[in-house]
């Protein structure tokens, strides 16, 4: 026991040193440390960025519904640039695809075949104006097949959808800049020229990544969408958004889905699909994929401060090597073994690389909170990476100071007394 408490009282009078020679020498240290700070720093408030647009993309994805597949002409990706040539000569899928699905895939429950029209559409309600909006062409099961609800009214039926009904149900975002306070249920809006009696308004979903999402959508009948835009058919078809039976079956839905449009269109077994699938989790998967390339460059970037701060640190030691030989010289005629000032050398760059590890941890957290105060970028600070950074800090500090200590404890007691 004895011995344990000598190894302890010696692992504290090393820190208590480090401390003294920090205190003594406050701009030395400051500027030693100052890559490890920005190192550090950097590694927390990117793990946070990072951190939070994952929280927010992934739950902005699953708001549309865990179990939703969705097929499409385009393969999903993110980002912007001309689409491959082979992709944009697919074929368009069809209402009939849909049917086809809804008929033999026996896993899937609700099918929904829908056009969307992102632009040229002019929205009026007397003399106020709804700008942005996304113009839905659906059926009857849009809602079960996208978890997308009604909160005020109802969905138009499948009578509606039949006779090309010109009923229409707004997002939040639409009724509001079209009817502000006023109930919209019943009025008549103008679409493109066209009269739409609004029969329901969507619930709030909110949007992460597309400035409102859903908010800014509305939904008619498929039949009038196509009389107002015809080319929509011509020209992209439309997805098919489906919903499984049980969420466990999934994949067994995307197989059914998948097998029928390949026999549809001819295609042999070696041939790759001409159509794409989009789930929420292959969505998330995409992006986390980008996200962690941009977190790889940026622990790069990091990981450069990290290694310029350790030099300093190794530089700065080696000159406290050289300032305190006489103080060796002593130590080492008052009994102190090699081991003993090599591991007081080690402590002290240890110490001073947590000090700056913590310093860079706190100005991350901060940087993070007044980023996530002052703009719309999420942020979440991560446990893990606050402990990552203290203990890479410490590594640096080990790693550098381990050859200035080395040095140390090698230095001859009888020069190192006569060292003036």
């Amino acid at each position: 026991m004895t011995r344990w408490h000598a190894v302890i009282a010696a692992r504290r009078e090393n820190v208590l040193s480090a401390f003294r020679a920090i205190r003594e020498n406050k701009l030395r240290s400051f500027l030693t440390c100052l890559g490890i700070i920005i190192g550090v720093a950097t590694v927390i408030l990117m793990v946070s960025l990072i951190q939070g647009f994952n929280n927010q993309f992934v739950a902005s994805f699953q708001s549309f519904g865990a179990t939703l597949v969705q097929f499409q002409k385009f393969d999903e990706r993110f980002g912007g640039g001309p689409r491959p040539e082979d992709e944009i000569n697919r074929p368009n899928l069809t209402t009939d695809d849909a049917d086809a699905i809804r008929r033999y895939a026996w896993a899937v429950k609700f099918v929904s075949p829908e056009r969307w029209q992102f632009q040229n559409t002019e929205i009026r309600y007397r003399d106020q104006r709804a700008d942005g909006v996304t113009v839905g062409g659906v059926t009857a099961a849009y809602p079960d097949a996208n978890n997308h609800w009604v909160q005020q009214g109802r969905f138009f039926n499948e009578g509606e959808e039949r006779h090309s009904s010109q009923v229409a149900v707004l997002g939040v975002n639409v009724a509001n800049s079209l009817f502000g306070e006023m109930d919209p249920l019943g009025r008549v809006i103008s679409v493109n020229g066209r009269p739409f009696t609004v029969v329901g308004v969507f619930e709030k979903k909110g949007g992460f990544l597309d400035g409102g999402g859903s908010d800014s959508q509305m939904a008619i009948p498929m039949g009038m969408f196509d009389r107002i835009w015809p080319e929509s058919q011509r020209t992209y078809g439309c997805v098919i958004a489906t919903v499984p039976h049980k969420p466990e079956w999934v994949a067994l839905a995307i197989d059914q889905g998948t097998s029928i449009l390949r026999e549809r269109r001819g295609l042999r077994f070696y041939q790759p699909n001409n159509f794409g699938v989009r789930t929420p989790d292959r969505g998330i998967r995409t992006f986390q994929q980008i996200t962690g390339g941009v977190s790889a460059a940026m622990l790069v970037i990091a990981g450069i401060s990290l290694v310029i701060g350790g030099v300093g640190v190794m530089n700065i030691m080696l000159m406290s090597v050289k300032q305190r030989t006489r103080e060796i010289g002593v130590r080492r005629a008052l009994g102190a073994r090699a081991t003993d000032i090599r591991q007081q050398f080690v402590t002290e760059a240890i110490t001073l690389t947590l000090i700056g590890g913590a310093t860079g941890v706190g100005l991350g957290i901060g940087a993070s909170q007044l980023l996530a105060m002052a703009t719309p970028f999420p942020t979440a600070n991560s446990p893990g990476a606050i402990v990552a950074g203290l203990v890479v800090s410490g590594l640096v500090g080990f790693f550098f100071g381990t050859y200035p200590a080395v040095k140390a404890s090698r230095l001859d007691p009888i020069e190192a007394l006569r060292y003036e």
